[in-house]
């Protein structure tokens, strides 16, 4: 049995659809119903990533600025991690974070911080510049993707998040 599937009639077919009947027609022995799922989440994210380039942009941030200071922000008060916390969180290598964190220092937006339980650490601060700037990034990131998901009622934004947490930790293993 192949992979075949017509576009549910309820919806209009995209360009992922085209994709999948173009592979089924010429290569009807493979199973390409993957591309169904994997080619639309792939082609969401480049879209995502641009939409939030362009929010971040009119707040004057980089998005790797913006995912320091969240990282910050998210901390909860006094709004402060070590480097080696915010490598955890942003996936970069200890060498990158010092870069980021001396690009946002000389922007005023942290700074750094002896760390009162250890000697040789140091801790990385929001400033209240970048408590400013970083809330109002994501409040506007927020309003911006509530609009992208503005098509979709509740309980299907709740069916398609429990379905890509599945996704995620599948992939992820």
């Amino acid at each position: 049995m192949t992979g075949h599937r017509e576009p549910q009639p309820e919806t209009r077919g995209d360009e992922v659809d085209a994709i999948v009947t173009a592979w089924n027609t010429v290569r009807p022995d493979l199973d390409a119903t993957p591309l169904d799922v994997l080619s639309r989440i792939s082609r969401i994210a480049r879209r995502l990533d641009q939409a939030r380039s362009s929010v971040f942009t009119e707040h004057q941030l980089e998005g790797w600025e913006f995912d320091v200071m969240s990282a910050l922000r998210r901390a909860g008060e006094p709004f402060q991690l070590s480097p080696g916390a915010l490598v955890q969180q942003t996936l970069v290598t200890s060498g990158t974070m010092t870069n980021r964190v001396d690009r946002l220092e000389k922007r005023g937006y942290v700074a750094r911080e002896p760390s009162p339980s250890d000697r040789r650490g140091v801790l990385v601060r929001l400033t209240p510049d970048g408590l400013t700037v970083v809330d109002a990034a994501f409040d506007a990131l927020l309003a911006h993707e509530r609009r992208l998901l503005s098509g979709m009622d509740e309980r299907s934004r709740a069916d398609l998040a429990d379905s890509l947490r599945a996704l995620l930790a599948a992939v992820e293993t």
